[in-house]
């Protein structure tokens, strides 16, 4: 177990979790602000192995549905001050005891806090690790729904007053379908509290190690900054990835669609990517990218794009920016058959079988290595 205990190790981890997140997994801004707060409220935020929590434990999964688009002001005025605390209130009912531990559902600077912040909040346990290994866009790409772990029951809670409880669910498009229409009802997100694991169906599905990883990376990437040195090299050695594109973003074009941000970036090349275009499609975070129409990273594999600065989120994408893109190959298990029908590109729509990144980048040839 280690303990985070200043603003320091905070922002490193939060700065990790949004280069993992893809362009996706929530505010970071959000994400730092529930953090400090419990720091400022005198709590610690303790990280524990999973092999180090009791035979006994029971773990839930915490976390923030909704578009990452920037949004209008609600209309509706808030009625729950803390639905993450709300939700976990609910979520004891409906198991009818206590839940033990939290773990994060993906990799995000907005999304891997909410598990921190509660689990610190109430004096328990965050494990060290997540149910992706990255940020993804739906509810149902969770490692749970390939070692066949329930999702259910669930509680939906949004800020303006609206708590659903789902016992069961018909199929995970549905169970999709009702946890983001809320979210869409709240003008922008909603929490959910599902997953509730033992911790042997948790060995299982959790991805390991995956806070420690994203405290290291914060930590190598605030050094580089505060050293002048290249932050896209460094979250590549970091990853054992790949820089593959640096340009200016020449276009964006995004919706808000159904409460998801769906898009296209555009980036056109300079250096040794001159005369070439890089484009991703995002549906929040980013999913498949392709340079001169061919692809070069497909999903589930990542899609990280920087700036001098660190990460930018998908929200926060501007037309001139100079940037760099870098990938890595995402968790063994998204390479199963069930992994890549939840989360390979025909699921997005796209008529490629899937192949991993490293052979991608090995015929496209033009990259820097980490």
């Amino acid at each position: 177990m280690y303990i985070l205990n200043n603003e320091e190790n905070v922002r490193d981890l939060v700065i990790g979790a949004t280069i993992l997140g893809t362009g996706g997994g929530g505010d970071p801004n959000e994400g730092l602000k529930l953090l400090m707060n419990v720091l400022n409220s005198g709590k610690l935020i303790r990280i524990m192995e999973l092999n180090e929590t009791q035979y006994s434990t029971v773990l839930a999964v915490p976390y923030y549905v909704g578009t990452v688009a920037p949004m209008a002001s609600l209309r509706k005025p808030n009625r729950i001050k803390d639905p993450v605390y709300t939700a976990y209130i609910e979520y004891t009912k409906v198991l009818n005891g206590d839940i033990t531990g939290f773990v994060a559902t993906e990799m995000g600077g907005g999304n891997t806090p909410v598990a921190m912040y509660i689990a610190s909040m109430l004096d328990k346990p965050v494990i060290d690790g997540d149910m992706i290994g990255r940020a993804a866009p739906e509810l149902l790409q969770s490692t749970a729904n390939i070692v066949g772990t329930s999702l259910s029951p669930a509680v939906v809670v949004s800020e303006t007053g609206n708590i659903v409880i789902i016992k069961e669910y018909s199929d995970l498009d549905d169970y999709e379908a009702i946890a983001r229409y809320i979210s869409v009802l709240a003008g922008k997100h909603a929490v959910v509290m599902d997953t509730p694991m033992t911790k042997q169906q948790a060995e299982k599905a959790v991805v390991r190690g995956t806070l420690s990883l994203a405290m290291k990376l914060g930590r190598a990437v605030r050094e580089t900054i505060e050293g002048g040195y290249d932050t896209a090299l460094t979250v590549a050695k970091v990853l054992n990835g790949w820089i593959i594109f640096r340009g200016i973003i020449d276009k964006y074009d995004w919706k808000n669609e159904g409460g998801f941000l769906i898009g296209d970036l555009l980036i056109r090349g300079v250096g040794k990517w001159r005369g070439m275009a890089f484009r991703s499609w995002i549906k929040n975070e980013h999913i498949i990218a392709f340079v001169n129409d061919k692809p070069v990273v497909m999903p589930p594999d990542l899609i990280m794009v920087l700036g001098h600065e660190g990460p930018i989120t998908n929200d926060k994408v501007r037309v001139g920016d100079e940037v760099s893109v870098v990938t890595t190959a995402a968790p063994v298990i998204w390479r199963s058959s069930r992994g890549l029908d939840l989360f390979g590109p025909r699921h997005f729509g796209f008529n490629y079988d899937y192949v991993p990144v490293e052979e991608l980048v090995r015929s496209y040839g033009v990259i820097e290595h980490g």
